[in-house]
């Protein structure tokens, strides 16, 4: 009787056992040789903003002067372009040709060390003076 009882605690133990055993998840395996993370692209320099009127336009060096104020103090910076900067006029594309002195401008630009490499250049129209009244006769 005694063997009886241990044979069935026995196969009750291997049962309960077996069964834990085939819930558990097999570990992951791991691959042999990790694939090393690809570089990140460095992140694109930040735009900054100038805003002015053109002082001067440099033919030769794809470069323009730009008068305006800097925290209520006026300055004059230079942008060089190159044949990514876009230069419009509302919906109308622009060469760098068309650029004349005494145009209002808006610069995005990013800065290449010391110098100043233009965007985009948005020529606006002019600010209107405004108008002054006749005086009644």
């Amino acid at each position: 009787m005694k063997k009886m009882i241990l044979l069935v605690v026995m196969l009750t133990l291997v049962a309960f056992v077996s069964g834990v055993m085939a819930q558990q998840k097999p570990a992951p395996e791991k691959p042999a040789a990790a694939p090393a993370p690809a570089p990140k692209p460095a992140a694109p320099a930040k735009l900054e903003k100038f805003s002015g009127a053109i002082e001067k336009v440099d033919e030769i060096a794809k470069a323009i002067e730009v008068k305006g104020k800097v925290k209520k103090e006026e300055k004059a910076l230079t942008f060089a372009t190159d044949d990514k900067t876009k230069i419009t006029k509302g919906k109308e594309t622009l060469s760098f040709a068309d650029l004349k002195k005494g145009m209002n401008v808006s610069v995005e630009y990013k800065k290449d060390g010391d110098k100043r490499v233009a965007a985009a250049i948005k020529v606006s129209a002019p600010k209107a003076a405004p108008k002054k009244e006749e005086p009644k006769k």
